[in-house]
């Protein structure tokens, strides 16, 4: 047998792989790593993992050419209401390319964001069939509100607006209501929410003697950045608290998975120091 070099072996490689295959597939895959060049260029990572073990079986390197790109970004966030970030399932339609220097990539033509979205509605299904199937719901709709829910845990971002109006409408109420809110700083955006969200409640139960209710808030933003709050540990958590949950994240589209096991649910911040002062005004009769 004759030798050859690898330049000549992947010459021979990428000419199979153009003569045997149609040019363009199909593909269903997970975004784990998105990074746009100045060049408007995007390379990005597909993987696919088993769907039981969730081990990684499958990975491969992706570009979106500019041109290609400036259509589809827009387009994929206008229609998911997602920015195009890393976990997102994709359905992709692709273009096998393999370079002599560079090896197997996938070159992005198309992409459906139907797909995405019709994934993202599942996970959220799944999520709130495993909370009702553990019976845990309903848990925290099922506690007595205090009569005066004076004492107030808050879980925001110490810098989000919303918290400022929140604090601005309880502290002006015209029946000159006293009540005691206490700041327990989260995230309330970005990869993080979750864990940070979860580690505040953790902090508050240590001194749940001390609060009557629990408020979750966070001015307006981006839907993308709701992901979070439709998470199951965090909805497990909040629906299992020992203190009533209020929530107001500052949306006006479906509830998150958040605002569906909390006791009471509010558009805004604000709308959420109206409810309290509320509640303060029925005592007084």
């Amino acid at each position: 047998m004759e030798a050859i070099g690898l330049y000549q072996l992947n010459s021979l490689v990428k000419r199979e792989l153009k003569n045997r295959f149609p040019d363009s597939f199909l593909v269903i895959a997970e975004i784990a790593d998105v990074k746009e060049n100045r060049s408007g260029h995007c390379y990005l990572e597909f993987i696919e993992k088993n769907a039981i073990t969730g081990q990684l079986v499958a990975k491969a390197r992706g570009s979106i050419w500019a041109k290609t790109f400036r259509m589809l970004k827009p387009y994929f966030e206008m229609e998911t209401g997602q920015i195009f970030a890393s976990g997102l399932k994709v359905l992709v339609k692709v273009s096998i390319e393999f370079h002599e220097l560079y090896g197997y990539s996938l070159t992005v033509l198309d992409i459906d964001p139907a797909y995405t979205l019709g994934d993202m509605i599942r996970k959220r299904m799944e999520i709130i069939r495993q909370l009702k199937e553990e019976g845990v719901f309903t848990l925290n709709k099922e506690l007595p509100l205090p009569t005066l829910p004076k004492r107030i845990a808050v879980i925001t971002s110490p810098t989000a607006a919303g918290y400022e109006d929140f604090l601005n409408q309880l502290a002006n109420n015209k029946a000159g209501y006293p009540f005691y809110p206490k700041l327990f700083p989260a995230l309330m955006q970005g990869e993080r929410t979750e864990e940070s969200v979860i580690a505040a409640l953790d902090r508050v139960y240590r001194h749940a003697d001390c609060f009557d209710v629990v408020v979750i808030i966070r001015g307006g933003g981006a839907t993308s950045d709701l992901n979070s709050f439709d998470s199951y540990l965090l909805a497990a958590n909040c629906a299992q608290f020992p203190l009533p949950i209020i929530t107001g994240i500052g949306h006006e589209r479906d509830d998150t998975i958040l605002d569906m096991v909390a006791h009471t649910r509010m558009k805004t911040p604000t709308a959420v120091a109206e409810f309290l002062i509320g509640q303060m005004d029925k005592a007084a009769g």
